[in-house]
């Protein structure tokens, strides 16, 4: 698991919202629906990057938060 500070949270959250190709209007999760809608886990945890295509698509959007993220996680 990749450690989130709360501030860190507050512009994740924000980027998932507004750049998830996978996250819906209700936020949930497109790639996790096998037929019942699934919460964004990105969305709901608090202290970490748990989506795998987050990390890999959406988060490096952001470089400085990115590098900040990554930095502190080695």
């Amino acid at each position: 698991m990749i450690r989130l500070t709360s501030g860190q949270t507050v512009r994740v959250r924000r980027m998932v919202r507004k750049l998830c190709a996978n996250c819906d209007e209700d936020r949930n999760c497109l790639l996790l629906e096998n037929g019942e809608t699934q919460r964004c886990v990105q969305l709901i945890s608090r202290y970490g990057v748990y989506c795998k295509y987050f990390l890999e698509a959406v988060l490096p959007v952001d470089r400085e938060l990115f590098a900040q993220i990554m930095e502190h996680n080695i």
